[in-house]
């Protein structure tokens, strides 16, 4: 995938992380975006060290791990913000 394709897959994982972890968020929706695609990297990388595989295109597999990883570092933002 290239960086725009990353950018905007981030940007979609960002919004569903969003949508299920609801709340007021430090910084606002431009934060939680880019949350999101720093979740999408995350999620990626932490699925490959587990061996659940990367995250590899638009597939539903990929988006399960960057929405898990933008959800995961979303609350680490959250309890960092307090």
């Amino acid at each position: 995938m290239g960086i725009l394709s990353w950018i905007v897959f981030g940007l979609i994982a960002g919004a569903l992380a969003k949508w299920i972890m609801p709340g007021k968020d430090p910084g606002g929706f431009l934060v939680t975006m880019g949350i999101g695609i720093a979740g999408a990297f995350v999620g990626g990388f932490v699925g490959t060290l587990l061996g659940f595989g990367g995250i590899s295109g638009f597939n539903l597999g990929s988006m399960v791990l960057a929405v898990l990883g933008a959800i995961g570092l979303l609350a680490l933002y959250r309890q960092m913000k307090k």
